[in-house]
C-alpha cells in the first residue's frame, strides 16, 4: 500500500526530464499528463488483481504465480517466476525504504549524511521482524500500516472538501527541478513514465502467495482481502495524482536527486492539505 505514496512522484520525475509546456495528453499538459498516465497504471492494477484472484480460487493452498508455472509450465519456468518474485519483494523493500528515508530527510535534512546508515538500519530492522514468522510479524506491521492508511485517507478526505468549498490551495515557494537539457516527448519517454509509476504495483502478488495464512473459506476471504487492497490502492493513487496543487519534483540543493514537495518541504503525502 506504502508505493502509493511515491508512484506519482516517480511519474513526476521522468516527466521534469523533457519539455512537457507545449505537450498536450488527451488534453493533459504540462506535470498534469502524469493523470492519463496514471490512469493507464490503475487499469493495469485492476487487470493484474483479476489475475491473482483467479490464481487464489484455483491454488488455495497458497504459492501463487510460482505453484501455477510449476502445475502448468513445469519446474524451470516455476523457478523463473520464483526468482522474478524474489527480485520484486527486494526491489519493492529497497524502492519503499529509499523514498520513506528521502521523504523523512526533506523535513529533517540535517539527518542528509547519514541517508544510507538509516536505509541499512531500517532494512536490518525489518529483516530481525520478519524472522520471528510471517504471522508474527504481521501483528507488528499492522500498526504502522493501519496508520498510513488512516492518514492517508484523512487527507484525501479533508483535501477534497477543501477542493468542493473552494479552499484548495496550491504550492507556493518551490522550486521545480531545472535541467539544462530537455528531452522532447517520445512515445519512449511516456512508456518510461508508466514504467517509473507502476512502482505502484508492488506486494500485490503477495496475497496470492499467501492464501494459506487466512481464515476458511481461505480463498473467499483471501480473493475478498485483495479486492479490498485493490480498490483502497486505485483509490489512493489516483486522488494523489489528481494534481489539483500544482506540485512539481523539486529538491533542496538543486542537484540531489529529486523529491516530490507538494506541501512546502513535505513529502508526496501531503497533495490534499496544501
Amino acid at each position: 500500500m506504502s508505493s502509493v505514496a511515491y508512484a506519482t512522484e516517480e511519474i513526476l520525475i521522468i516527466l521534469n526530464t523533457a519539455a512537457i509546456s507545449g505537450f498536450a495528453l488527451f488534453g493533459f499538459t504540462g506535470n498534469a499528463i502524469s493523470i492519463p498516465i496514471a490512469i493507464a497504471i490503475a487499469l493495469l492494477i485492476g487487470i493484474v488483481t483479476i489475475s491473482y484472484r483467479q490464481t487464489i480460487f484455483s491454488n488455495p493452498a497458497g504459492g501463487g504465480g510460482y505453484r501455477v508455472a510449476k502445475e502448468n509450465l513445469g519446474e524451470e519456468l516455476a523457478q523463473v517466476t520464483g526468482a522474478a518474485l524474489l527480485t520484486d519483494y527486494i526491489l519493492t523493500v529497497a524502492v519503499s525504504i529509499s523514498a520513506g528515508v528521502a521523504n523523512v530527510i526533506s523535513v529533517m535534512p540535517d539527518l542528509a549524511p547519514w541517508r544510507v546508515e538509516i536505509t541499512i538500519g531500517i532494512i536490518a530492522f525489518m529483516t530481525v521482524i520478519n524472522l520471528r514468522g510471517v504471522k508474527e510479524s504481521a501483528r507488528l506491521f499492522s500498526i504502522p500500516t493501519y496508520f498510513f492508511l488512516g492518514t492517508m485517507g484523512l487527507m484525501l478526505i479533508i483535501g477534497f472538501v477543501r477542493l468542493l468549498t473552494g479552499t484548495l490551495g496550491t504550492v507556493q515557494g518551490v522550486e521545480a527541478i531545472q535541467h539544462n537539457v530537455l528531452e522532447p516527448i517520445t512515445l519512449l519517454l511516456l512508456l518510461r513514465a508508466f514504467s517509473s509509476g507502476c512502482t505502484a504495483l508492488t506486494g500485490i502478488e503477495a496475497i496470492s502467495n499467501d492464501t494459506q495464512l487466512f481464515k476458511q473459506p481461505r480463498a473467499k476471504n483471501a480473493a475478498k482481502t485483495l479486492v479490498v487492497m485493490a480498490a483502497i490502492l486505485i483509490t489512493f493513487f489516483l486522488s494523489i495524482t489528481a494534481r489539483q496543487c500544482d506540485a512539481v519534483p523539486s529538491s533542496r540543493d538543486g542537484h540531489q536527486p529529486a523529491r516530490t514537495h507538494l506541501y512546502g518541504d513535505q513529502g508526496i503525502g501531503y497533495v490534499a492539505m496544501c
